[in-house]
């Protein structure tokens, strides 16, 4: 055999052995994958964290990941307050709490449910460790990632944190406790070591990446930022007169803006009542769709002034959705300028997915304003802004084609960045590379001896 040929037959050998073993080994990470989801709300709970972790486990089990989740008892819901203790759908076992669910409307009320469900997820661990080889963990409470530093301490088990809010620094944003206080230098503290000893983060914005940085550079390469999503399968648009939600609140005729959420303390509402306030006389509908600390402060201040353009739901089934989400002219969502970088907006996906225009609400330094430019899709207002927003609202009620075309684009780019199988291959990723990296590391250093 001549030099040459021995060479290339060497060389050949050498590849396909390489991509042999990086074939077994992504197998072998879809395979071995055995996660325990824990988070406070989960579906029947009408909590956008809730729906989101079960769209995410849904996509992930089909993958080859054995997934279980532990969750508490619905404190959303307003069909019922309680669902099955233990189920399995579709191979992922449910474990609710057996936690009460007190004063769930209330602050304080929250916070002794957040305490009560963080001791049972505890207790949950001590007897299901063994059955699982990754923790994922999300900030619903906003104290819940302590158990996986308490679990990797005990049992060595990994775990990977999603922080879809940054506490202590809202509460401090909010007002409800200051910067100075013991309690936020303790938390920080527990914060640093949680974030440490995790094998992963994930946070929903490049802002919320820089405030955890700021807090603790040591992480930032282990910090990866992942968006939410919407299913455009399940959210299609649909036009008001072929729309029975539309016809049944009379929104058919008239130009209607749309707010589905939580209106909590970190979603700015008065920038939209105060142009509502400017829009009084003219044929235009604000609907109100959900629940929170600023809805029954809304109500009470539209009352006050004697508004009649204004509509206030309840949250509405997940089997609603896809007609209440498609019941408008143009979708707005908001975040309140002291808790920029803290908090991101779920809606603005679903909101993407109706094909509807979108006005987004927030500071001039929010990174939405790019998504938004990038998607083009809507517009983007400051905090306090009520008559650029009203003067938006009625350049699209008398030129409906232009937001016919807005809500196209926004859709087609959340079907090319933001869907279930896309955001779903992420996170798949970061916990292969959470669970594996060790293992291929040493096998590395391996193969170079």
């Amino acid at each position: 055999m001549r030099l040459n040929e021995w060479i290339n037959q060497k060389f050949l050998q050498s590849v396909s052995t390489e991509l042999d073993t990086t074939n077994k080994r992504s197998v072998k990470s879809k395979q071995s994958i055995k996660l325990s989801v824990i988070t406070q709300f989960f579906p029947p709970d009408y909590a956008a964290t809730g729906q989101l972790i079960e769209e995410l486990v849904n996509q992930l089990r089909p993958q080859g990941v054995d997934i279980e989740v532990f969750t508490s008892q619905p404190g959303y819901a307003f069909r019922s307050d309680t669902a099955a203790a233990v189920e399995l759908a579709d191979k992922i076992r449910i474990q609710r709490s057996r936690t009460a669910q007190l004063w769930p409307g209330r602050i304080r009320g929250k916070a002794i449910n957040g305490v009560l469900y963080t001791l049972r997820a505890m207790l949950y661990l001590l007897r299901a460790w063994r059955r699982n080889n990754i923790l994922l963990l999300t900030t619903a409470p906003p104290f819940l990632p302590v158990i996986g530093y308490l679990a990797y301490v005990l049992f060595r088990l990994p775990y990977v944190c999603i922080l879809y809010d940054l506490y202590p620094d809202i509460a401090i944003a909010l007002g409800v406790i200051s910067k100075r206080h013991w309690l936020v230098r303790l938390w920080r503290g527990i914060n640093k070591q949680v974030w440490l000893k995790a094998k992963a983060i994930i946070v929903l914005s490049p802002a919320m990446k820089q405030q955890i940085v700021a807090h603790c550079p040591e992480v930032a390469d282990k910090i990866s930022v992942i968006h939410s999503w919407a299913n455009p399968e399940a959210i299609v648009p649909i036009a008001k007169k072929e729309n029975w939600f539309a016809w049944k609140y009379n929104l058919v005729k008239k130009f209607t803006v749309l707010y589905s959420g939580n209106m909590g303390r970190c979603h700015d509402i008065d920038t939209m009542l105060e142009a509502a306030k400017l829009l009084e006389d003219e044929p235009i509908q604000f609907v109100c769709i959900g629940g929170g600390a600023k809805r029954d402060e809304l109500i009470m201040e539209v009352d006050r002034l004697g508004l009649n353009n204004f509509t206030f739901l309840p949250y509405q089934d997940k089997q609603v959705l896809p007609y209440s989400l498609t019941a408008c002219d143009l979708s707005l969502v908001s975040v309140d300028a002291t808790t920029e970088g803290l908090v991101v907006p779920s809606k603005l996906y679903s909101a993407l997915a109706s094909g509807r225009p979108i006005a987004v609400i927030c500071s001039k330094t929010s990174y939405l304003r790019e998504l938004m430019a990038d998607a083009n899709c809507g517009g983007t207002f400051d905090n306090g802004d009520g008559q650029g927003l009203a003067q938006f609202i009625r350049f699209l009620n008398r030129d409906p084609q232009i937001g016919e075309e807005m809500g196209k684009a926004g859709r087609q780019y959340l079907r090319s960045h933001f869907t279930p199988k896309v955001i779903s291959q992420q996170y798949l990723h970061v916990l292969q590379q959470a669970l594996f990296s060790d293992e291929i590391r040493t096998m590395s250093q391996s193969d170079v001896k």
